[in-house]
Formats: C-alpha cells, sequence, structure tokens
C-alpha cells in the first residue's frame, strides 16, 4: 500500500531570471486586459491557471469510466491542477496487503497520511478516491507522487491467487485509459512498480505481479482518447 512540470516555454525577464509558465501567461494577460483586447470568454477559460485557483469538480465524478467514486480524506492528497501544475508521466503499480474494504478504510482515515487514486478489487471492479488532478500521497517521494497516478490492487505481494484475471483485465483498462489522456509509454519505464521508487521502503506489487501480461494487456487496451477528468458522474450504488 502507498506509504506515506507541464513544461513552459523558456523566457528570461530584464534581469536574466528564468521566468515560470504562470508568470508568463499572467504577465500576457495584464497586457491585453489592459489593452481591452481580450475578451470575456478568453478570461473565462483561463482563469484556473491563476496562481491559487484550480480547475472545477463536479461533485460525483470519476476520471475512468464506470469506476464507483469514494472520496478519501483531504488529509491525504493535496489539490492540484495537473498536468498544468506538474506534468504526468506515471503510473505506480502498488498492493493493499490487505481487503479492498481495509484500503477504502484507511484512505478515508486523516491519520493514515497516505492514499491511492484508484483501488481495483479481485473482482475487476475500480474505486476513484482522489481526482488524476490531485496529488495522492501513494508512492512516498514528493516528486513520484506530483509525476504519478497510483493504482492500488487488493490483495498480497505473496499470494499469487490475490491477482485474478479479472484484475489484470480492470486495472490494464484504467492503466491504457491514464496513458492515453496524458501520453505516457506503454512500457516498464513508465509503468512501475511502488518497489521501484526512489527511497521507497515498500516490495509491491511483488515476484508474482506478471509485468509482462501486464504491460500486454495495457497496449492491448490502449486507444487515443480526450482527458476527462471529472467528466464521469459515478452511477448510482
Amino acid at each position: 500500500m502507498g506509504a506515506k512540470k507541464t513544461n513552459a516555454a523558456d523566457a528570461t525577464d530584464a534581469r536574466g531570471r528564468r521566468l515560470g509558465r504562470r508568470a508568463l501567461l499572467i504577465g500576457g494577460a495584464a497586457v491585453v486586459v489592459g489593452g481591452a483586447a481580450l475578451e470575456r470568454s478568453g478570461l473565462a477559460r483561463l482563469w484556473w491557471r491563476l496562481p491559487g485557483a484550480q480547475k472545477p469538480r463536479v461533485a460525483g465524478a470519476v476520471d475512468f469510466v464506470g469506476a464507483r467514486w469514494v472520496a478519501a480524506s483531504r488529509a491525504n492528497y493535496r489539490p492540484a491542477d495537473r498536468p498544468d501544475d506538474y506534468r504526468i508521466d506515471r503510473v505506480v503499480v502498488h498492493v493493499t496487503q490487505g481487503s479492498y474494504a481495509s484500503a477504502v478504510r484507511v484512505f478515508q482515515d486523516p491519520g493514515h497520511g497516505a492514499a491511492a487514486h484508484y483501488i481495483v478489487g479481485a473482482d475487476g471492479n475500480v474505486t476513484q478516491m482522489i481526482r488524476e488532478l490531485d496529488v495522492a500521497f501513494h508512492a512516498g517521494n514528493r516528486a513520484y507522487n506530483e509525476r504519478s497516478v497510483g493504482i492500488e490492487h487488493e490483495g498480497f505481494v505473496d499470494d499469487a491467487s490475490s491477482f485474478t484475471d479479472a484484475m489484470y483485465a480492470a486495472s490494464a483498462r484504467l492503466t491504457a485509459g491514464i496513458c492515453g489522456r496524458y501520453g505516457i509509454s506503454v512500457d516498464r519505464e513508465h509503468i512501475i512498480g511502488h518497489v521501484e521508487v526512489p527511497g521507497a521502503d515498500h516490495t509491491d506489487p511483488g515476484p508474482h505481479w506478471d509485468w509482462d501480461r501486464y504491460i500486454r494487456l495495457v497496449r492491448a487496451a490502449r486507444t487515443p482518447r480526450a482527458r476527462t477528468t471529472g467528466a464521469h458522474p459515478t452511477a448510482p450504488a
């Protein structure tokens, strides 16, 4: 279980300091607004790019069609505006070391200090607990938290029977969708286990996770699609 930038064009100011993408955006918008040339609809589209602003969230919406939404505790993630704040270029595979229900319970516990974006059950059901926009505390490495989407899988690292056909198929579809949204390469450099995160003290997904099979399934399931964060309301229970 999980433990505890979009690149901008280079530019400098008059003193030779590099300017961030947001600084450029805000400065450029101010000039245009000052000249009364930026239409009101343009401002409406750009407001969420300003510091401290966030993209709108839709209550009960999910990023993966068919997922169930169950919110994690706010203490276990950080609101963000990915991939505008942080480029997403990794998927991190975890194993819960327990049941699906226990994973949901601890991710809702503000004292736990960790949670992943998704949980995939042995039966293939997918639950989303944190939006892909936001930074989940799942990898035990801040930089990797900011750049990745974390997927927990119900089961135990030392029990090969934990990893069912239904789980592999559902998780592969989930990862394929994530890779399609953010242009992530489907390979072992970009789809990794928790154990491969620098500084991680976890061993998941363990020796029984079939990486060759998983990558094959992800590649077979991948289709280009538009980013749909918060676009799919959860079906009624």
